[in-house]
């Protein structure tokens, strides 16, 4: 299993989540966000703001998945046809293991599900 974080601009979240519910994956997580990338915030007049604000989507996907989730995420948060600074990150992460807490049960990142006593 890969965990997909993907930064994204808040004007852009509401697409992607379309986008990736559309595309069968609707299970993620969303929080807000403030940071900067490479570019250290943004200069308007006088005033530089190094803190912008910013979504992050979590979400856990199979390894097989990772590729055309990723295409779906750039697809659906690039500013026009080339893309922008600011536009953000993708990062891809490996997940050993997912707890079903209602469940009890505990999938590994091998597809085998095991039942946690607890």
């Amino acid at each position: 299993m890969i965990m997909i974080r993907s930064v994204v601009r808040p004007e852009k979240v509401d697409a992607v989540l379309a986008a990736l519910m559309e595309a069968g994956f609707p299970a993620v997580t969303k929080m807000s966000v403030v940071g900067r990338g490479k570019q250290r915030g943004i200069k308007i007049g006088e005033i530089t703001y190094d803190e912008i604000p910013k979504e992050l989507l979590l979400t856990v996907v199979k390894d097989a998945d990772k590729d055309f989730v990723i295409k779906t995420v750039v697809k659906a948060a690039r500013t026009g046809d080339k893309g922008a600074f600011g536009d953000g990150k993708i990062f891809v992460s490996p997940v050993e293991e997912v707890y079903t807490i209602s469940s009890g049960i505990k999938e590994s990142g091998a597809g085998e599900l095991e039942e946690v006593k607890i």
